[in-house]
């Protein structure tokens, strides 16, 4: 059975949607139809049968116990009186005697005597006023007969009907059963054509959507098409929301190979020179083209200098991998951030001895402040070298410098600020893109500079803050300097215990 219905509906897969709906629903319409006829005409045949039945049992009650035989004048007038048993409901009377043959009979005038009921078949009908069915002698007809005894003499009375007009009646409501329900299921498939064909509407725009997406159109998004709380305001919105992810999704991998790209660019071009330098100088020596001992002191100097850079650059490429990996990996212990500002500091006079070094709280506002913090003090101190190196490579000789430190709130903030040129603001929004230089014609070679000059000393300073949950903000303007914060979270400790005098000492110019 189960095999037999999916074979059934295997073929409605090549249709569309629309058209098996349609087929599901006009054959659901077609067979609740057909039920409704087959119960109404089953409903009025039994109610006819039982109306005749009602009918031939109350008139030969009536005529077995009324006289013994039929008047011979009724018997005569039986044109006259056929209409009476029409009316009564058995157009068909009949005496039988007590041999079993027709003593008199009646009968309706418009009744055909080959159509009725056979003598053989009136002795079969029981005399317990049972109603049966009898065959026409001609055997298409049917009648229904009852029989009583009568009284006074040896005999039966038969009242029989025949179920020609019942079943006129029967057969005219089937047809217009089928006439006015096939007229019904034409219309209503009509109607549900176009139905269906507004209602699966946001459907095809949907579909449409998808192809436009398909063929590269990110920017599509499905209309409005119902209200949200409906199924197609449901599926509208989830296919919104969908297509934003992918959108993005997209768009972030555009990003990221756009960055790898870059990257593996400036990775390159970052090795390129240092190692064409050193095979250079050593193409030179083998070529014999470094005849004096200072020509070859010299050669080997640049290749210790161009060495050199490559193994800080390879340096910071691993620390960042680390971080990039597992920021989580760190080192932590309860320090104070005023002792990294005072050796930066140190490290600003170390690289320009001419610039003016002045430690401050935030801001600038009021002396140094305590900033306790638990983090590793290795990498924070290669956050603030690479934040004063950076503020010495990219302002002019002599531009003072303030290193800033204390709290704000509930974070620990160290800042480095100059009064050198600043920046964009293009500039500064990508200040920590990795080998992003403001200017990439300057020098690289400034001391203590993180990235050895490759930039990523910014990139660095900012991955090590945010592993200590931290962060590394700008604030710059062209003309207005720029001044670099590092922001962590407080340690707990309680700031106003730490009585003890500013590590760095007092606030000193150069």
């Amino acid at each position: 059975m189960r095999s037999g219905m999916r074979s059934g509906i295997r073929p409605l897969r090549r249709f569309s949607l629309r058209v098996r709906l349609l087929v599901i629903t006009a054959g659901l319409l077609l067979a609740g139809l057909s039920l409704i006829s087959a119960l109404l005409s089953e409903h009025l045949e039994r109610y006819q049968l039982d109306r005749i039945d009602g009918q031939l049992r109350s008139f030969t009650d009536l005529v077995s116990r009324a006289s013994p035989s039929l008047p011979p004048e009724l018997d005569a007038a039986g044109e006259l009186f056929g209409p009476a048993l029409d009316l009564l409901g058995a157009p068909y009377l009949v005496y039988l005697d007590a041999d079993g043959q027709v003593d008199q009979d009646l009968r309706s005038a418009e009744l055909d005597g080959n159509t009725l009921p056979t003598l053989e078949g009136l002795r079969t009908v029981p005399t317990d006023g049972e109603v049966v069915g009898l065959p026409g002698a001609d055997g298409a007809e049917r009648w229904r007969a009852a029989a009583r005894p009568t009284l006074g003499r040896d005999g039966t009375v038969i009242a029989a009907a025949p179920l020609a007009e019942s079943q006129a009646t029967i057969d005219a409501l089937r047809r217009s059963s089928v006439l006015s329900g096939g007229v019904l299921l034409v219309l209503l498939t009509a109607v549900g054509w176009l139905a269906l064909g507004r209602g699966l509407r946001p459907l095809r725009q949907i579909e449409h959507t998808a192809a436009a997406i398909a063929g590269g159109d990110l920017t599509r998004r499905v209309p409005d098409l119902a209200p949200p709380e409906t199924e197609i305001g449901h599926l509208a919105g989830s296919l919104n929301t969908m297509l934003g992810q992918l959108e993005q999704a997209f768009a972030d991998r555009a990003a990221s190979e756009t960055r790898m790209r870059d990257f593996v660019w400036d990775v390159s071009h970052e090795l390129r020179t240092p190692l064409f330098g050193i095979k250079g100088s050593t193409e030179l020596y083998q070529m014999g083209a470094l005849p004096d001992r200072a020509d070859v002191d010299d050669a080997m100097g640049r290749i210790n200098r161009e060495a050199t850079r490559l193994a800080a650059l390879t340096e910071d490429l691993l620390v960042l991998a680390q971080l990039d990996e597992a920021p989580e990996q760190l080192d932590r212990t309860p320090m104070d951030l005023r002792t990294l500002a005072s050796d930066g500091r140190l490290d600003v006079r170390a690289l320009d001895p001419t610039r003016a070094v002045e430690l401050t709280g935030p801001g600038g506002d009021g002396p140094a402040g305590p900033a306790p913090v638990r983090a590793d003090e290795a990498r924070l101190r290669q956050v603030v070298t690479n934040l004063v190196g950076n503020a010495a490579a990219h302002t002019p000789p002599g531009t003072p410098v303030r290193i800033g430190v204390g709290t704000v709130g509930d974070r620990a903030v160290l800042e480095v600020a100059d009064e050198g040129p600043g920046m964009s603001a293009e500039q500064a929004g990508r200040a920590f893109d990795r080998f992003y230089r403001v200017d990439r014609s300057r020098n690289r070679h400034v001391v203590g500079q993180g990235g050895a000059g490759a930039g990523l000393g910014l990139a660095i300073a900012r991955s090590i803050a945010r592993a200590h949950g931290g962060d590394v903000e700008l604030e710059t303007g062209l003309g207005e300097g720029a001044c670099f914060r590092l922001t962590l979270p407080l340690s707990g400790a309680d700031p106003a215990s730490d009585t003890a005098s500013d590590p760095a000492g007092p606030a000193e110019g150069a």
